[in-house]
């Protein structure tokens, strides 16, 4: 009845049902999870559910929903931070067609996705959660999925846009001769000697603002509201040592890639003096400062300071004080309760 009221058919939330008896089963099979308790828990209702609670402690499912939160969390973080570099990565191809030099090439697109953004979004796995991870509300596996359009929006529409923007900025002055080049109005067949190393050294500097707004995009995605550096809250900082080591992964063969001999044959890569090491680190300063700043406007205009009812979930829109807030295992019917894991239940 419970289920019948509040789950799918009902309210629509996400339910699960405990229970440990015999005469439970049908609820833990028919609820989105069934939780069993594994000490006084019967054969019969153990085999009925998804989950068995070897403690037939409530307090471990509250725990278990926020490791689930923090999975999806993690998991839409890194598929985030993996989109972010597809705007920059195709825009020389449109660039060209607008008379532009070449400024990435095929195989340098390959360097940044097979050697350094699959292991950096890998490394989202070990990611610790946010300090209000349970005070949000969680994401509806119905009627939101992992990859949305705020996803989309994110990625491609703000930091992809950012990175591109800072990619071809850099590509025009801090290369040595790009512009130089580009003003000159030479086709790609009338080249000499000294155009091609001019055309290299600028896809050298295009390729390494990418790797800096890559950085930059993977130190910004691993909160979606708290602040990473104590801007207007606490600090996240860079918990996660082996994300921490995926940057200077990613530094490293930049920096192999532009000056090692043979990397620059593979890869199509020139030598660059320091000033163009250097003047793209303000992309990675600047789309850092930028998400900072959206990151302390988001928590101003977004963020409740209203009480958790439901496993941290703050208040849906609308409801009252009056109503019956149930906490998690509240609804006792008999040996069997019944709480939500999205959603919150109303009084009818």
């Amino acid at each position: 009845q419970a289920y019948q009221k509040y789950g799918y058919g009902g309210l629509g939330d996400v339910c699960a049902m405990t229970g440990d008896g015999v005469n439970d089963a049908p609820a833990l099979k028919q609820g989105d999870v069934g939780v069993a308790m594994g000490i006084r828990g019967t054969e019969v209702a153990k085999d009925a559910a998804d989950i068995v609670l070897q403690d037939d402690n409530f307090a471990s499912i509250v725990d278990g929903i926020e490791q689930g939160r923090l999975s999806s969390e993690n998991l839409q973080k890194s598929i985030m931070y993996t989109l972010c570099s597809k705007i920059p990565q195709v825009a020389p191809t449109f660039g060209e067609l607008f008379g532009l030099p070449q400024a990435l090439t095929v195989a340098q697109v390959l360097l940044i996705d097979i050697g350094t953004d699959i292991w950096t979004a890998i490394a989202y796995a070990l990611q610790p959660a946010e300090s209000k991870l349970m005070e949000r509300r969680p994401r509806h596996p119905r009627n939101e999925k992992l990859v949305n359009c705020k996803v989309l929006v994110y990625s491609y529409g703000y930091i992809g846009q950012l990175q591109m923007i800072a990619c071809w900025l850099m590509f025009f002055y801090a290369s040595p001769k790009v512009m130089e080049l580009y003003l000159s109005g030479k086709s790609p067949n009338d080249y000499t000697d000294e155009d091609h190393n001019s055309d290299t050294q600028g896809m050298s500097v295009y390729y390494w603002t990418l790797v800096l707004g890559q950085i930059a995009a993977a130190i910004s995605t691993t909160t979606k509201m708290q602040s990473v550096f104590g801007c207007g809250g606490a600090a996240y900082g860079l918990p996660n040592s082996i994300l921490n080591y995926m940057f200077l992964g990613e530094l490293l063969l930049g920096l192999v890639a532009i000056y090692f001999a043979p990397m620059q044959q593979w890869f199509d890569t020139a030598w660059l003096p320091l000033s163009s090491i250097f003047i793209p680190v303000a992309a990675f300063v600047g789309i850092i400062l930028i998400e900072e700043i959206r990151k302390a406007l988001g928590r101003l205009c977004f963020d409740t300071s209203e009480p958790d009812d439901i496993v941290g979930r703050p208040r849906r829109a609308g409801e009252g004080g009056q109503e019956l807030h149930v906490p998690v295992a509240a609804l006792k019917l008999g040996p069997c309760s019944c709480f939500c894991l999205w959603g919150q239940p109303q009084r009818a």
